[in-house]
């Protein structure tokens, strides 16, 4: 019954947006806009140069290079649940990038989610959070990515399941959920909350990982920044809540984790996050970390599930003899002697350097260790893969019950909560 409810709801969602698109075909903002930099935008390598500090802070590359692939020049699959997305080429080449796009087409793309033949795009690019960028910073973007080496590359097309696969139907999606102006700043707060607020909601897009998704994969604004999911990855709550978010860390701890992906006492980061860090956020300058820090601290508090709460056992000092597991969990004891007490230590402090300090982290407490397992079976490293900063994924190594037994003994002994993990979640997440 569960099945139908859900097939049923999903068959009229896609019934409303369908006719949302159809009713605002003709008249949805599909139309070149007027597009012009005002008299504060530099020029010349000035202006080269701020957009390459925008582009790196609105993390593009992230999405748009593959790991050991040509800047920018897309191919990026994301594997959604109706299909996959593969995310452009931006080079400037003529054919399979963006170099003969005109200012108009490429603000039009970034505002308002429509292509330069005026195709509806996917919002697994994230034109919810850009709408909101400035003009000038747009055109800056576009100014700096004129000057990347150009690639002839196209990306592979979309393999999108049946109705997804029709573009008009974003244009209903759009009209309920896409922004209708420019970021404003608040009057009656300071130019560092200002700054942060425009790179959190706007230009870093935060919300688009840690904030929850409705039945039409919107936003769900009400909740915002209370945590999210991204390919199987939490994105974890980062509001004011100080049991759920961040209201119990220092500033210094957030601004840690922001710049270096790991705060002591609060785990380290991994998968997108980490890609967020290393590529974007480590490149910020002091002041962005600061302004976005100060932002975080005025986001509304938003609780949430007792399980999605970061903590840590207990009842002393953290050995090998000291914490009693189950003995379900022997098994995932033995591996975790073996195969990674090296590093992170019995205690979770870290042997070597701070990345492998993973005490204190969401990731150690949640019963479904969804990025645990993620972590085990992919590895972690930056992408130059420097040493030190590196672990290996043992996806070859370790069967999918060992694996599950694994992360169900990490959550067990640093937080004290049963691990919910089973083989065939372990397979799913291969």
């Amino acid at each position: 019954m569960v099945r139908w409810r859900k097939y049923i709801i999903g068959i009229c969602t896609i019934a409303v947006v369908g006719l949302l698109g159809a009713a605002c075909f003709f008249f949805w903002p599909h139309g070149l806009p007027k597009v012009e930099a005002s008299k504060a935008q530099p020029t010349g390598q000035e202006l080269i140069a701020r957009g390459e500090y925008l582009t790196v802070a609105a993390d593009c590359a992230a999405c748009h290079t593959t790991k050991g692939g040509k800047p920018f020049a897309g191919g990026l699959a994301f594997k959604l649940p109706f299909g996959t997305i593969y995310s452009p080429n931006i080079t400037p080449d003529n054919a399979a990038g963006i170099g003969n796009w005109s200012d108009s087409e490429f603000v039009r793309a970034m505002r308002s989610g429509v292509g330069k033949h005026g195709e509806d795009l996917y919002p697994a690019f994230p034109y919810t959070s850009y709408a909101l960028l400035s003009t000038d910073d747009i055109l800056a973007i576009k100014a700096y990515l004129a000057t990347v080496i150009p690639v002839a590359e196209s990306a592979p097309a979309n393999e999108l399941a049946f109705p997804f696969n029709q573009r008009p139907l974003m244009r209903g999606w759009k009209l309920l959920f896409l922004p209708r102006g420019q970021f404003e700043p608040d009057a009656g707060k300071d130019k560092i909350w200002n700054d942060g607020a425009y790179l959190v909601e706007a230009l870093a897009h935060c919300g688009e990982c840690h904030t929850p998704r409705g039945l039409m994969f919107q936003r769900k604004q009400g909740v915002a920044l209370s945590g999210g999911d991204v390919d199987g990855w939490k994105a974890w709550n980062i509001t004011s809540d100080k049991e759920y978010g961040l209201g119990g860390w220092s500033d210094e701890q957030i601004a840690e984790m922001l710049s270096a992906g790991h705060a002591k006492g609060r785990g380290v980061t991994a998968g997108p996050m980490r890609e967020a860090v290393d590529l974007s956020l480590s490149k910020l300058p002091q002041s962005d970390i600061d302004a976005i820090v100060a932002y975080l601290r005025t986001v509304p508090a938003v609780s949430g599930a007792p399980d999605l709460k970061a903590v840590r056992r207990n009842d002393g000092e953290l050995t090998a003899e000291s914490t009693q597991v189950s003995p379900s969990n022997q098994s995932g004891k033995s591996i975790y002697a073996g195969a990674c007490a090296s590093c992170h230590g019995w205690n979770g402090e870290g042997q070597f350097n701070p990345r492998a300090a993973i005490l204190g982290g969401h990731a150690l407490s949640d019963p479904t260790a969804s990025n645990v397992l993620r972590v085990v079976l992919q590895g972690s490293s930056d992408h130059e893969t420097a040493p030190g900063k590196t672990m290996p994924s043992f996806a070859k190594i370790y069967s999918d019950e060992d694996v599950a037994a694994l992360a169900n003994y990490v959550v067990e002994h640093f937080s004290g909560r049963k691990g919910t993990v089973t083989a065939k979640q372990v397979s799913g997440a291969r």
